[in-house]
């Protein structure tokens, strides 16, 4: 059995609950998809063939639950609810030209090989206390998007936002993560807390 790690389990059950949590906003049903998707992961043990991890395997089990059952739910959010506080506009168009791209002095440093960096796991640790760190909205529209894999349409009906509105708010998710990240792992091409 693929699934028999008991501490394993644990920490894998507390990683998908907490991604299912932001992602459904409603405890139960975060629990019932979690519940769901490590059934079907037993299940389906024999379907394992090696390719991917373990962890990405039942977490992809977990991502069409997550996906079927935010397509299914028709409810709407009010946009207030949404916008993160405390971020100011004004200071965000200041760091693009009218054509938006970066101005010369506003441009993200040169990271030292990110591929490399994304592939050791303290790297997955930084930018998950990076993704912790932002204000549960854009992380939420963040996950979204680059987790999930859904489309901007199918975001903006779930949270009931516009299609600007959500451009905004990755825009604003990836601005938060990037200068996190620069802070925190890529600040003279390694990590400083390694």
């Amino acid at each position: 059995m693929l699934l028999n790690d008991h501490e394993s389990l644990v920490d894998l059950r507390r990683d998908m609950l907490r991604f299912a949590r932001l992602q459904l906003r409603d405890a139960d049903l975060a629990e019932d998809a979690v519940q769901e998707a490590m059934e079907a992961a037993c299940a389906q043990q024999d379907r394992f063939d090696g390719r991917a991890g373990l962890r990405t395997w039942v977490f992809a089990i977990l991502r069409n639950k997550l996906v079927d059952q935010l397509r299914r739910r028709g409810r709407s959010e009010n946009f207030s609810t949404v916008l993160a506080p405390g971020f100011d506009d004004a200071a965000v168009d200041a760091l693009f030209r009218t054509n938006g791209h970066w101005r010369p002095e506003n441009r993200p440093a040169a990271w030292a090989d990110p591929e490399a960096a994304a592939t050791r796991s303290a790297f997955w640790r930084i930018f998950e206390a990076c993704l912790d760190h932002l204000p549960e909205s854009l992380a939420r529209v963040f996950m979204m998007r680059e987790m999930l894999g859904l489309e901007t349409a199918e975001i903006c009906t779930e949270l009931a936002i516009s299609k600007g509105n959500c451009h905004v708010m990755l825009h604003r998710a990836r601005l938060g993560l990037r200068a996190c990240l620069e802070k925190n792992w890529f600040s003279h091409g390694e990590c400083p807390t390694c």
